[in-house]
């Protein structure tokens, strides 16, 4: 009796095995064929890196205008 339910289960895992194994391989395959990305993927992407762009090229003026806040403030606070 044991020897029938050691014998299903290692069937029943080896099945299940070589489904989830099955289930990589046709994934990797249509990674393959897509290039990884759909379009929407790629553009979405793409505006996050233009977004970034903007953000890190804006920071130099940002400095600016947190140098010229602090000043204004330094001077505020040696008038009181």
């Amino acid at each position: 009796m044991s020897c029938i339910f050691i014998a299903m289960v290692t069937v029943g895992g080896a099945i299940i095995g070589l489904i989830i194994l099955g289930m990589i391989i046709i994934g990797s395959i249509r990674t393959a064929r897509s290039g990884g990305l759909s379009d929407h993927d790629k553009d979405a992407r793409t505006e996050e890196a233009r977004m970034i762009q903007d953000i890190y090229n804006a920071l130099p003026r940002m400095e600016e205008r947190i140098e010229a806040l602090e000043t204004i403030l330094s001077e505020r606070g040696h008038k009181s």
